[in-house]
């Protein structure tokens, strides 16, 4: 879980390569590096810590190549240190390399290498990438114009696991190879120049237009051109793909955090996502999606399959379905799913939701299925991501990128999107119509009612003054609310640090009341009107006892039993979620602000979790 930049051109690149480590950072920030070709061979420039530790290396504003690769790292093979960061070299340093990635079989890769003769210097499992290709371009005796690349990819043939790797080449100044095999990387088109990355975002100022490459792709970069070839290297033709974002939308716009921003944009992002789909009064449309009233109605088993936020929203969608479609839906977490060799067929429909589009355990999962004979739906915020293509089915949610590493508007957006697949399921199967067409009238007016509940902020922010010393904290709910209680004490554990669970209201008195003390914060969700009364009861229960509470609801309930009550719009129970979520992604904002912490970048973290 890294991220990597690369840039070939005639601009001194080491100032484009920093600049879009910067913003890259959230994939890893334990050390980072920049490697260029200079006039006298390879140069590396690299530390532990931050990606401004790189400002303050000695002669890195003497480099003038105008071809270079970068990386920040996320440690998974060996301690954040100078020697385990990247860019690594072979022992002959000829080749220069940065991976995002696991190798699975590096032990054995090194212990074959250093019987050939070569010297490893760090505990990592890329280190073994350059040397591999040094060992087949050694025994090239060709002098082609594709001996380099031959080599690369003879080199990858042996590496089990995923990759995006940058590669150059001292005896090739003027070319870069890059390949990937399940891990993100993507290529910006430029004028004469060309810049790669592992998303999108940390290169969209400087183009639109993208190669997305595809899995065992190899791309042979220069200034002016990029070659694509298959894993027999063949040539193959690859138009670029125009990204409609705003280079903006990478950038905090005068917010003090990425994620409050985020926050912010939520709004727009559901806007966004509705987009055209639906009016009140026409049937919901899906372009991507060809799905049948016969399809659908022999289906026996819808399974959600997501990982974090992601299986959060998940939760959220199998009410949704369950409710308007009435078909069996679960939801599973992907690192198990794919374990417990699940009851899969081609009676079932397989729904697979990753922000990024490039969680490993989730496109594991997706794969799994497939070969089961199901059909795959895959929901992602990232066109032309690794899911997206190996799905039957893709939808999008429009969130547009989202850079601090705790999700909050693509999760809202991953809500949206699944309720109104439900809805569309529903209408193909011909099912309620009145409950239907209030539902659409609701999210059509969703919204203006997000705008409403950002209000809030000032009296989150002054509970949150209360709460930010706490040790533990509960979160309750019923039903729907149950997942917004699981999603809001996920974002307090990701950024403020602060121990937290979810429970299901009613099951206080099996068990969790025994933690329940004198000044214990509780925080409840209350929006259901069927389960209002009973959830009232459940917090007296930890009223009782001395806790602090704090209540997010849009039901008729006395606010003085409570220490606060945030009062949100009324609103379908089918996307409370999506408001009731709100004031709990600002209590766990504020909570990590009073403390001091880096609310973008929380410890251990990394946006995209592209390993197992």
């Amino acid at each position: 879980m890294c991220g990597i930049v690369g840039y070939i051109g005639n601009q001194k690149a080491s100032p484009i390569l920093i600049n879009g480590l910067i913003r890259l950072e959230y994939r890893g920030y334990d050390s980072a590096g920049i490697s260029t070709i200079e006039s006298n061979g390879l140069s590396i420039m690299k530390d532990k810590g931050r990606v401004k530790n790189l400002y303050n290396l000695e002669g890195i504003n003497d480099l003038t190549g105008t071809i270079g690769i970068a990386h920040t790292r996320w440690a998974t093979h060996g301690k954040p240190a100078k020697e385990n960061s990247h860019p690594h070299m072979d022992n002959s340093k000829t080749f220069s390399v940065v991976h995002n990635g696991i190798i699975e079989n590096y032990n054995e890769l090194r212990k074959f290498l250093m019987d050939n003769g070569y010297t490893f210097y760090s505990q990592t499992d890329t280190e073994v990438i350059p040397n591999l290709v040094h060992y087949y371009y050694n025994k090239d005796k060709n002098t082609d114009d594709l001996k380099f690349l031959r080599a690369v990819k003879s080199a990858c043939q042996e590496l089990k696991g995923s990759y995006a790797i940058e590669i150059v080449c001292k005896d090739y100044p003027d070319n870069m190879i890059v390949t990937r095999k399940d891990s993100p990387l993507v290529i910006g088109k430029g004028e004469n120049e060309n810049y790669i990355s592992s998303d999108i975002p940390a290169i969209l100022s400087f183009t639109r237009n993208f190669y997305l490459l595809d899995d065992l792709e190899f791309a042979v970069l220069t200034r002016d051109n990029v070659s694509f070839y298959n894993q027999e290297l063949k040539p193959t033709p690859k138009e670029t793909t125009v990204i409609e974002w705003n280079a903006s939308s990478a950038e905090k716009d005068g917010y003090e955090d990425f994620m409050l921003k985020e926050i912010y944009e939520q709004p727009t992002a559901i806007r966004e996502t509705i987009g055209a789909k639906f009016n009140e009064t026409a049937k919901c449309e899906f372009e991507e999606l060809n799905f049948t009233k016969e399809y659908l109605s022999n289906i026996h088993k819808i399974y959600i399959v997501a990982c974090g936020t992601a299986m959060h929203a998940g939760i959220a969608g199998k009410n949704a379905i369950e409710k308007l479609c009435k078909i069996t839906t679960e939801v599973d977490v992907a690192s198990e799913f794919r374990y417990r060799d699940p009851l899969v067929d081609e009676k079932t429909l397989c729904i697979f939701i990753s922000q990024s589009g490039e969680t490993a355990d989730t496109i594991a999962a997706l794969k799994l299925c497939k070969a089961k004979g199901a059909k795959t739906l895959a929901i992602s915020n990232v066109i032309g991501s690794s899911i997206t293509r190996e799905a039957d089915y893709s939808i999008y949610t429009h969130a547009g990128p989202e850079i601090a590493v705790a999700s909050t508007k693509a999760y809202t957006s991953q809500v949206m999107l699944i309720t109104i697949l439900a809805v569309y399921f529903a209408e193909v199967l011909d099912m309620n119509s009145t409950m239907l067409s209030t539902l659409k009238k609701d999210i059509m007016e969703l919204p203006a009612k997000i705008e409403e509940t950002l209000k809030l902020s000032e009296n989150i922010h002054n509970f949150s003054k209360k709460a930010y010393q706490e040790k533990d904290i509960f979160f309750l709910g019923r039903g729907i609310d149950e997942a917004v209680a699981k999603e809001g004490s996920l974002k307090l554990k990701e950024i403020s640090y602060i121990h937290s669970e979810s429970y299901p209201a009613g099951e206080l008195k099996h068990g969790p009341i025994a933690l329940i003390e004198n000044d214990i914060t509780v925080i409840s969700i209350m929006t259901d009107s069927n389960l209002v009364e009973k959830t009232v009861s459940n917090i007296q229960e930890v009223v009782t006892r001395g806790a602090k509470t704090l209540v997010i609801t849009n039901q008729d309930i006395d606010e003085k039993m409570f220490d606060l009550v945030i009062r949100i719009p009324k609103t379908n129970s089918f996307i409370s979620p999506i408001l009731s979520i709100i004031p709990l992604q600002l209590f766990a904002y504020y909570i990590s602000k009073e403390k001091g912490l880096d609310v973008d970048k929380p410890r251990n973290l990394a946006k995209s979790v592209t390993v197992e």
